[in-house]
């Protein structure tokens, strides 16, 4: 039992235990919330101070790219034939080992867009820079809603590309190689 001296009556009167749970509650509340600020804070400026060779390995470390979190997100957001677009991040990024790929995020060798909605941030290595791997996905999924929209058939979408796309010539051919020699469609079934 908790008592305090009360000058006035010259007694000690009880104290119920309920007022300092309440109040060390708030205390508790306050401190937590006060680390929690302090926290972001720091950790907001430390991420600020690093060189972005650290950034990148910091984004990696909390999103790690992979194959299937590619594909589950091109499934989720309803990309046509996503097949056709994981086996053109794997000829962009040379199967995601390229220097655009990792200083830029940059899946599909995207260049900045400049007249339709874009996630990208900018250029760098005169390619669309991207803050994660998801958003070069969000970006080409805008792209294709923009241009490709129309497209009714695979075959359709491989003419697509062989007249927009890419300026190799065998683009096509190495796209439908990789999808038919990985058997990418089975990712999306």
């Amino acid at each position: 039992m908790i008592y305090t001296y009360c000058s006035d009556s010259l007694v000690f009167k009880r104290i119920k235990a309920s007022i300092y749970l309440k109040i060390g509650t708030i205390f508790l509340i306050m401190f937590i919330s006060a680390s929690f600020i302090a926290y972001e804070i720091g950790l907001r400026n430390s991420i600020q101070n690093l060189t972005s060779e650290e950034r990148i390995t910091l984004i990696n470390e909390k999103d790690a790219f992979s194959k299937e979190k590619m594909a589950t997100m091109l499934s989720d957001l309803n990309v046509k034939y996503p097949w056709i677009p994981m086996a053109q991040s794997m000829i962009e990024t040379g199967q995601w080992k390229s220097e655009v790929f990792f200083e830029n995020n940059n899946l599909f060798g995207m260049r900045e867009a400049k007249s339709r909605i874009t996630t990208s941030t900018g250029t760098n290595l005169n390619h669309a820079q991207y803050n994660s791997w998801r958003e070069s996905v969000y970006d080409y999924a805008f792209y294709q809603s923009r241009y490709l929209g129309s497209i009714k058939t695979e075959s359709e979408y491989y003419q697509y590309l062989a007249a927009s796309y890419a300026e190799d010539p065998g683009y096509v051919k190495k796209v439908q190689q990789i999808v038919q020699g990985r058997d990418l469609k089975k990712l999306f079934n």
